[in-house]
């Protein structure tokens, strides 16, 4: 079974005649087994409607290669997708700011793949200007400088600066759930009754039914 994709790595060798040696009769018995397992072991992993239409072939290789076509992606609809995944991304606090970044690299290197020359710097001008306003003093510190970020620094910045800002949140939380006993003690205090007002109360009821 090591030489599963013998029959995908190798044409299909002639067929034997009487002139066949009988090292040329394995060989190709060889082949013609291995095909066979390949072929079946290909359409079991492939859901039956993704194959259905598809031209039947005893050759385990030309059955891949017709799957494959039908499925080929054109170039231009890969750059197409890619580009507008790039443009359209926007920062969501729930991720973290160094993976947000890292998926725009990737993308970046996939339509460099595909041949379209976009500027190195281009990530990180993208990158600022989809980032919320929370990064605004790294946008500002960036445009008043004379040279560019690489990657890199971008990412430490942004990173540095992500970490301000939950802890920030933090604190805040921290702030505010310190507070909140005091104020529901206060609450309490405003709606418990006062005792000596209750009893004098009382007592003015009960002297004026007297009279």
């Amino acid at each position: 079974m090591m030489d599963l994709d013998m029959a995908l790595r190798e044409d299909e060798p002639p067929k034997p005649t009487n002139e066949s040696t009988e090292a040329m009769r394995a060989h190709y018995a060889k082949w013609e087994r291995l095909n066979y397992l390949s072929l079946v072991s290909i359409k079991k992993s492939i859901a039956e409607h993704l194959i259905g239409g598809i031209p039947e072939s005893t050759n385990a290789k030309e059955f891949l290669v017709a799957v494959g076509n039908r499925y080929q992606t054109s170039d231009n609809a890969k750059a197409g997708y890619f580009m507008d995944e790039l443009m359209n991304m926007r920062y969501n606090d729930m991720k973290w700011v160094r993976e947000y970044i890292l998926k725009m690299v990737h993308l970046y290197t996939r339509l460099k793949a595909l041949y379209i020359p976009i500027p190195d710097k281009f990530i990180v001008h993208q990158a600022l200007n989809s980032l919320p306003s929370s990064f605004s003093q790294i946008k500002t510190t960036y445009n008043t400088l004379n040279q560019s970020w690489g990657v890199n620094d971008l990412i430490t910045k942004c990173v540095a600066k992500e970490e301000k800002l939950k802890r920030e949140k933090n604190e805040s939380a921290h702030l505010v759930a310190l507070g909140k006993p005091n104020n529901q003690k206060r609450v309490e205090k405003a709606r418990k009754p006062n005792f000596h007002s209750y009893k004098k109360s009382q007592n003015f009821k009960k002297s004026g039914s007297e009279n």
